[in-house]
């Protein structure tokens, strides 16, 4: 059911935040990681980060454009089928990417302790980050997450998704 343009507009206006959002959190982990960390830490684990922070920026990415997609069917209709196809392949390769990506960082490790346990914490986060989108809703404001999170809500994205695969559009 189609929405009255003001709660559109306002839909849009918060999908545009919260894409630009997400896309300028993976500009700024990798940023922050490029110039800071990298030159900082051995090449063995400089390229350990990688293995955990490429997943999370792919998984951002990916979420910034959801976001941003989302605002030319949100409160008109529904996801393309086409997008639905491309976020239902990303539910599949994104945890092989991070079951990969955990391997190798538990067998190439670190030279010290801080680094492997920043290491896993970034992937730690990309994990939370590919649940939240894919899986169940995690995100919710501070004052009522505990409250929210225990009710097992599906994700938007993945409500569309859900939405799309119900229709006939191309």
């Amino acid at each position: 059911m189609p929405l009255g343009q003001g709660r559109r507009e306002a839909l849009r206006r918060r999908y545009l935040s919260l894409g630009l959002g997400e896309l300028t959190a993976a500009g700024v982990f990798s940023l922050i990681a490029w110039s800071t960390l990298t030159p900082r830490w051995s090449s063995r684990e400089a390229t350990t980060l990688w293995w955990a922070l490429g997943p999370l920026v792919l998984v951002l990415v990916q979420a910034g454009a959801y976001w941003l997609l989302g605002r030319s069917w949100v409160g008109r209709g529904r996801m393309p089928r086409s997008v639905a196809g491309a976020y239902r392949a990303f539910r599949v390769l994104d945890p092989l990417l991070l079951a990969v990506g955990l391997v190798m960082i538990l067998v190439r490790g670190g030279e010290g302790p801080g680094p492997l346990v920043l290491t896993l914490c970034v992937w730690a986060f990309a994990a939370l980050e590919f649940v939240n989108y894919y899986v169940v809703r995690l995100a919710y404001p501070l004052t009522s997450w505990t409250r929210e999170v225990g009710r097992w809500r599906s994700p938007r994205l993945l409500q569309d998704v859900r939405q799309a695969e119900q229709t006939g559009r191309p």
